[in-house]
């Protein structure tokens, strides 16, 4: 099943069907307990709706943490050593991805985040700039994860490249992250070898085509999620992006006017334009 939240409110989409359901459905279930997703959607109150109108927003509560986790494809690894060799900083790039703690870094609160058709943004500090489409996670409070959606870690190259003490500079400001289409909720609702697609448009020309899939991913689920929730609580739940496998070359920058579109297999498609 696949919840979307719309400013209009949320619908459930099931059986090949629309529901309305209560408007605190989705915090209720990021702020589940192990083992009780299956009984608040069961006890969930559902009336069918033919038309759905209103603006597509990110599938997060406002308060639910977004975290994301970096070096987990090898492709990822090698293009963070390319930006920062300069600097000095490609070999901790290269010691992160064979070690047994991945890198975490928060990314955004849920309010901050755009949906679907919602505008991105690169920094106007920033010379470098890059989407990055990512298996996002969507776990509960009791560090279940209970679904999935698509997230786009936008990120500027040129900042992390200077010094990787920038990082949280380079992920975090206005417009710097995308989820959505939807919440897709299950654990087996994705394949192990889903397919995860970058397009990226300019005047209405493709300029970046490609793809990986899940089987590249190094860490499984299960263990950026247990890294993540080791020594830290999350009363409201998360989402974890789970980093990217698809990592445009150093001749290749964002521009305003370009459209992103990410998709993953059994997810959807996430469309933003940058501003």
């Amino acid at each position: 099943m696949k919840l979307y939240r719309f400013d209009t409110g949320l619908i459930l989409e099931k059986d090949s069907a629309s529901y309305a359901v209560s408007d605190s459905l989705l915090e209720r279930l990021f702020r589940s307990g192990r083992g009780e997703i299956e009984g608040i959607l069961g006890n969930e109150g559902m009336e069918t709706v033919r038309g759905v109108e209103g603006e597509l927003l990110p599938p997060v509560p406002p308060e639910t943490e977004i975290w994301a986790a970096g070096v987990t494809y090898l492709r990822s690894k090698s293009a963070r050593m390319e930006e920062s060799e300069k600097a000095g900083g490609d070999v901790f790039y290269d010691l992160v991805y064979e070690a047994d703690r991945p890198e975490l870094f928060f990314k955004s609160l849920g309010y901050r985040a755009v949906g679907c058709g919602g505008e991105i943004r690169v920094r106007e500090d920033s010379s470098w700039d890059v989407p990055e489409p990512e298996l996002t996670l969507a776990v509960n409070a009791g560090g279940e994860i209970f679904g999935f959606t698509i997230g786009n870690d936008v990120s500027s190259r040129s900042i992390e490249g200077e010094n990787p003490l920038y990082l949280p500079q380079a992920k975090v400001y206005n417009g710097s992250c995308a989820v959505g289409p939807c919440l897709t909720i299950g654990r087996d609702v994705i394949a192990s070898d889903a397919k995860i697609d970058l397009q990226i448009a300019r005047g209405g020309e493709t300029v970046f085509n490609d793809s990986t899939d899940l089987t590249q991913l190094k860490r499984t689920l299960e263990e950026l999620v247990e890294a993540l929730y080791r020594e830290l609580d999350f009363p409201n739940g998360a989402m974890l992006m789970t980093g990217t496998g698809v990592v445009p070359g150093t001749d290749f920058t964002l521009t305003s006017g370009d459209v992103v579109k990410i998709e993953i297999a059994g997810l959807g498609v996430l469309e933003n334009v940058v501003a």
